[in-house]
């Protein structure tokens, strides 16, 4: 008689998953409350679009710069000490914000905020390795999805609102939620340091850096694709032209549907494999923001057609961030996990970073519907890309002689 599938249930029951859970929730919480809100207290004390884009920018700079060396922290003074500063570096440098009005005093301060997220989000997808085994895995990437999501899907189109309609002291005092994750880190970084940072070899064959690097620069690229709108969108969308109310549903929809489908695809990529959504779901991503410029053309009127836009580019951005990772554990071995945690999160920052340094500067020199066709064409493009790879690798498979 066939076991009965607890796949879901273990996952949420592995030894260490509960740490992992709180401490991406209270990181990202306060991730989220300040990603919009930073940009718009930089247009409140004077800068422009392109001055406004450069916070997210420097943020999404000091990460990506900061999560290169993050391996080797690991390996030198473990992940209790790694985590638990990364924390205090993402929440704490928040309260700064309320004695600054200059521009380069927050993009200093978004700096070392950017720090401290680099190592939550390569300790936290390297995390979910460490702890549940791979054929669990798309599964336990997508709860790890929720506990990322769900902070940004409540606080991320509530916090602008909060800033303008109470105050923006409150959302600074609010970003100091990840100090509060401190314990959880160190529980975490506890478990991990008991299991081993290595794991088992088993899992792949011996990688040269080359090939490693070319194995997990496809899923980076596809990432890069869909975090460059995903970060525009969520930087920008208090500065579109909209009504307040407008914008808080387009967000809500936005952050709610990433987090639906970032939970739905690790099942599917669990059962059916990541592969074969990756170019549909770009495709998916395009024709949203195409919605979402054509909304911005039209103006106040075209606020359906913003939350239409945006919960359709919600279903990429989401899911697509669960299957790129899946794919990037699985196209290396078990020993260089921490690698492929580092390139996936590079190419999720990287492109949270271009969108609104990019979008900001093409939005200041012409419009934001021209800056989100641009990142429309980014989308279609790599989706493009990938098909033209799949096809390929499937052409090679079937020339290899059968095995006997």
């Amino acid at each position: 008689m066939p076991e009965p599938d607890d796949s879901r249930a273990s996952v949420w029951r592995a030894p260490g998953m509960a740490s992992l859970l709180a401490t991406s929730a209270l990181g990202f919480a306060g991730f989220a409350l300040l990603l919009p809100t930073a940009p718009l207290w930089a247009r409140q004390v004077g800068a422009d679009e392109g001055g406004a884009g450069l916070v997210n920018a420097v943020l999404m700079c000091a990460t990506v710069l900061v999560q290169t060396i993050i391996p080797w922290s690991l390996r030198t003074v473990g992940w209790r000490v790694t985590l638990s500063i990364g924390m205090v570096l993402l929440g704490l440098p928040s309260l700064l914000f309320v004695f600054t009005d200059a521009l380069w005093g927050i993009l200093a301060i978004s700096a070392m905020r950017g720090a401290g997220f680099a190592a939550l989000t390569v300790c936290g997808a390297s995390a979910v390795a460490h702890l549940v085994p791979a054929t669990h895995r798309g599964r336990a990437v997508g709860v790890y999805g929720l506990s990322i999501a769900l902070p940004q899907f409540l606080l991320t189109p509530t916090s602008a609102w909060i800033a303008q309609s109470v105050d923006f002291r409150l959302v600074f005092v609010l970003g100091c939620l990840p100090v509060l994750a401190v314990p959880f880190a160190i529980a975490l970084g506890a478990r991990i340091d008991r299991v081993g940072g290595e794991g088992d070899e088993s899992e792949g064959p011996g990688f040269g850096g080359g090939r490693a690097f070319f194995a997990l620069a496809l899923p980076a690229l596809v990432l890069l694709a869909i975090t460059t709108p995903g970060g525009a969108l969520i930087s920008f969308a208090p500065q579109l032209g909209f009504g307040a109310l407008a914008v808080v549903i387009a967000l809500f929809g936005l952050t709610g549907v990433a987090a639906f489908s970032r939970w739905i695809a690790g099942g599917l990529a669990d059962h059916y494999g990541p592969h074969r959504f990756i170019a549909p779901l770009l495709g998916v991503g395009a024709a949203g923001l195409v919605l979402v410029a054509w909304a911005v053309r039209q103006g106040g009127s075209g606020a359906a057609l913003l939350v239409a836009g945006m919960m359709l580019t919600g279903v990429a951005y989401g899911a697509l961030q669960n299957l790129t990772l899946v794919i990037s554990f699985a196209a290396v071995p078990s020993r260089m996990r921490d690698i492929a945690s580092t390139t996936w999160n590079i190419g999720f920052d990287t492109g949270t970073g271009l969108g609104s340094l990019v979008v900001g500067f093409i939005a200041a020199g012409t419009s934001f519907a021209v800056g989100f066709s641009v990142t429309a064409a980014f989308c279609a493009a790599i989706g493009t890309v990938y098909l033209i790879r799949l096809g390929v690798l499937r052409s090679r498979a079937l020339k290899q002689p059968p095995a006997f």
